[in-house]
C-alpha cells in the first residue's frame, strides 16, 4: 500500500503507526502543507492519512490551503472512495470535507482522558479488541459540532459528543490521539498553541504532569493502536 500523508506541523506526523507501517512493508509519502508544500495528484495512491495540527479548520484567512485540503480530502473519499484515517484536525477536516461542521469546543480536553464507544463503535471493526471505555490523550479546541450527512458516531466522551467517526465503509476519524509515542508530549509542548492550551487547562507544571501520565500508559497506548491499525486495514479493504 502506498499511502499519502498530510502532515500540518513537523512533529504531528503518524507517530507510532510509522513503526507498524515499515514492520508490513507500506510506503507513505508526507507532505507538510503548513511549509508551503503542494498537494500531489492523488493518482497512485491507494490511502489518504490526515494528521493533526496547531490550525483550526475556519482559519482559512491564515492558513489558505485548508480550502485547497477540504476539497482535496473531499475529491478523495466521496469521489474516489480512497481509505481515510484522520486524527485531530484530519478527524475535523474529513466532518467539514464532507458537509459536516466545526467549531470551539464547549469544553477543551487536554489530557488522558476516557473515551467511550458507542454500539456502533463497539460492534464494527475499527474498534474491535479494544475496551468500551479506554484512555486516550486529547489536546484540542474545537470539535465536531454536526455530522457529516451518512455519518454514524463510533466514540464519545463526556466533553466531546463525536470522538470518533465513520464515513461510507472506508473512511475513520478520530478526535483523540492514539498514535503516541515517548517524545510525543516533549514535542507538542514546543508548538505555541498547544503549549498554552495545556497550561490554560491544566495549569502549571502540565507538560512535565503529562509526559508522565502518557509514560505510565505507552504501552497500553501502543498496543491499542496497533489493533486499531490492523482493524483499520482490515476495514478498509472491504467494498
Amino acid at each position: 500500500m502506498r499511502i499519502l500523508v498530510l502532515q500540518h506541523a513537523t512533529t504531528e506526523h503518524p507517530g507510532i503507526f510509522r513503526r507498524f507501517l515499515a514492520e508490513d512493508g507500506h510506503d507513505w509519502d508526507a507532505v507538510e502543507l503548513d511549509k508551503g508544500a503542494a498537494l500531489p495528484d492523488i493518482d497512485g495512491y491507494d490511502a489518504l492519512w490526515v494528521m493533526g495540527g496547531p490550525m483550526d479548520t475556519w482559519q482559512e484567512d491564515a492558513h489558505p490551503w485548508l480550502a485547497e485540503e477540504k476539497a482535496f480530502i473531499r475529491v478523495a473519499v466521496e469521489e474516489r472512495g480512497l481509505p481515510y484515517l484522520g486524527l485531530c484536525l484530519g478527524h475535523q477536516l474529513l466532518a467539514e470535507a464532507l458537509g459536516g461542521a466545526v467549531g470551539p469546543a464547549e469544553n477543551p480536553e487536554v489530557g488522558v482522558m476516557d473515551v467511550h464507544l458507542t454500539e456502533a463503535g463497539a460492534s464494527g471493526v475499527l474498534f474491535d479488541g479494544l475496551p468500551e471505555v479506554f484512555p486516550a490523550l486529547q489536546w484540542h479546541g474545537a470539535e465536531v459540532t454536526a455530522l457529516p450527512p451518512g455519518a454514524q458516531v463510533l466514540a464519545t466522551s463526556p466533553a466531546c459528543p463525536v470522538q470518533a467517526m465513520k464515513w461510507g465503509t472506508r473512511a475513520y476519524s478520530t478526535q483523540f490521539h492514539i498514535e503516541v509515542e515517548p517524545d510525543t508530549v516533549e514535542n507538542w509542548v514546543a508548538i505555541p498553541e498547544y503549549a498554552e492550551a495545556l497550561e490554560s487547562t491544566l495549569g502549571a507544571g502540565a507538560a512535565e504532569r503529562l509526559s508522565a501520565d502518557c509514560d505510565a500508559r505507552m504501552e497500553r497506548f501502543n498496543e491499542m493502536a496497533e489493533r486499531l491499525y490492523i482493524n483499520w486495514l482490515q476495514a478498509t479493504a472491504k467494498t
